[in-house]
């Protein structure tokens, strides 16, 4: 029996999202006001549903429990390089290295193929087993086709407390949504009232 995908409350697309699949995925995992958090990985259901939505997996994968923990484990590699690009610091190698690794698990060449009535011809296969291979694969050269192009230099974290999404900076915004730069505004106030004799 499949399970149920669960909406969650959660912000609007950070800025860049729509344009990297791998600055969605860092943000799938989200830290809210009062030490709640929101999963779009949490369970198999919610991962297939997160990869059709983006076109990386069709609807009916069928996404098992070791799928959804690779999905997590990628997206915590990613987050820990936008982290250290962000902020200015080395890279951990593990990180690298699990990017690396997901690029290279699937063929990127179209292979040599043979039919016996038609001959050769060339293509990539993309067998059902292989869904979440393309997937991670697609994502990690996203990641590292935005951390070494143009706009690495404008990934950032969001600046509004406890809000731990990453966004493509434009002009002077540092917030991932209306709601975190509003939050960020309120407690910036608050902060010179309470100091204020």
């Amino acid at each position: 029996m499949e399970e149920p995908v669960i909406e969650q409350p959660c912000p609007p697309p950070a800025q860049g999202e729509q344009e990297h699949l791998s600055l969605a995925l860092a943000n799938s995992a989200i830290a809210l006001v009062g030490g709640h958090t929101v999963d779009l990985l949490g369970t198999p259901a919610q991962a297939n549903h997160w990869l059709t939505e983006r076109g990386l997996a069709p609807a009916d994968a069928g996404m098992r429990e070791m799928c959804a923990t690779q999905l997590r484990s990628l997206r915590e590699q990613i987050r820990s390089l936008f982290a250290s690009r962000a902020e200015g610091l080395p890279a951990l190698p593990t990180a690298v290295r699990a990017i690396n690794e997901a690029m290279t698990r699937v063929p990127t060449a179209p292979l040599l193929q043979w039919d016996d009535k038609t001959g050769p011809y060339r293509a990539t296969l993309h067998p059902t087993t292989a869904i979440l291979d393309h997937a991670l694969a697609t994502l990690a050269t996203d990641a590292s086709d935005l951390l070494t192009g143009p706009d690495a230099d404008r990934l950032s974290a969001c600046g509004s407390a406890p809000c731990n999404r990453y966004l493509l900076r434009y002009g002077r915004r540092q917030w991932c949504s209306t709601r975190c730069g509003d939050r960020a505004r309120a407690a910036r106030a608050y902060a010179r009232r309470s100091t204020s004799p």
